[in-house]
């Protein structure tokens, strides 16, 4: 189960890039249901996601190399490009900085993951968060990667 709650990013964080950071390209073998491959630095995963926007089932695979690039001209819309910084916050919780690239920049977003939905709808961001976009499905990011012009 993936619980999470994502946030509009209107300006960087100082020091941001301080921070690990990978590159992610993922496309979607289908939306509905979200049926997604990725490719973080040198891993490559197969995903499926369930229903939901606070909280929804997910299963991830392994995949090989030759196996996503066997499956990544099957993608349905735009491959996804973007890098992630991971922020450590108040000792318990990562935050997980998207930026994006390509036709969705200047896009950011920010992610967190919690172990409850009780825990998920205590938390207070910090105040270079912008718009809580949880309960938004055109933030998801197989709903952007049908996107052909950049989000702003």
């Amino acid at each position: 189960m993936e619980i999470e709650r994502k946030f509009l990013i209107p300006k960087l964080p100082d020091g941001y890039d301080a921070y690990p950071h990978k590159e992610l390209e993922q496309g979607y073998l289908s939306t509905n249901p979200v049926v997604r491959i990725r490719k973080s630095n040198d891993t490559y995963t197969l995903t499926y996601k369930g229903l939901g926007l606070l909280s929804r089932e997910e299963y991830n695979l392994p995949l090989t190399k030759e196996s996503y690039e066997h499956l990544r001209p099957k993608t349905d819309g735009i491959l996804i490009h973007k890098i992630r910084y991971l922020i450590p916050y108040q000792g318990d919780y990562t935050i997980e900085l998207d930026i994006f690239l390509d036709s969705l920049a200047p896009l950011v977003l920010a992610e967190v993951e919690f172990s409850s939905e009780d825990e998920a709808l205590a938390f207070r961001p910090p105040d270079w968060f912008g718009e809580d976009v949880t309960f938004s499905s055109m933030y998801h990011n197989s709903t952007l990667s049908q996107k052909k012009q950049a989000i702003h």
